[in-house]
């Protein structure tokens, strides 16, 4: 089992490193930097929107944004290292639950068009491309999930 917790001031530059080496590969195919490689992650983790997953190590996080109709997973990354071992499985359950205890029945989140890899995970993880667009030079892909009354888990990214 992945443990969950709120991210403290003593994560921020682990936070921002995993950003940093999980969206790295992703810069020459956007052809500049991901999003979330520049978030103010000491900031968002002091405004409380800061999940981190770890035992020993920090391995991945979330970022969650309230919004008028639902959580927005805003920033999803998971170290290299940790890929493919449930951490980011572990997260998107976290953030279905977060939502219910946040009184919501959706998620939202959205990804670059060209994170393809992106474009099949989150439909495995119960969510559904709503829409396109085009959003500071960034193309972007969102994407939502009903929570509806069930206990099923799920989840998302940014680009």
């Amino acid at each position: 089992m992945v443990s969950i917790r709120p991210a403290t001031a003593d994560d921020a530059e682990s936070v921002h490193a995993i950003a940093q080496e999980a969206f790295a590969h992703y810069t020459s195919r956007i052809g500049r930097p991901a999003v979330p490689m520049s978030v103010d992650y000491a900031a968002a983790i002091g405004a409380g929107k800061v999940w981190v997953a770890g035992e020993r190590r920090t391995d991945g996080f979330v970022l969650l944004e309230n919004t008028d109709d639902s959580l927005l997973l805003d920033v999803i990354a998971v170290v290299p290292a940790a890929q493919g071992s449930g951490v980011g499985s572990a997260l998107l359950a976290f953030v279905d639950t977060e939502a219910r205890t946040r009184g919501y029945t959706r998620v939202t989140l959205y990804t670059n068009v060209k994170m393809t890899e992106n474009l099949a995970y989150y439909p495995r993880h119960g969510y559904v491309e709503t829409g396109r667009e085009s959003v500071q030079g960034f193309e972007r892909v969102f994407f939502a999930k009903d929570l509806g009354g069930s206990d099923d888990a799920g989840g998302f990214y940014s680009a």
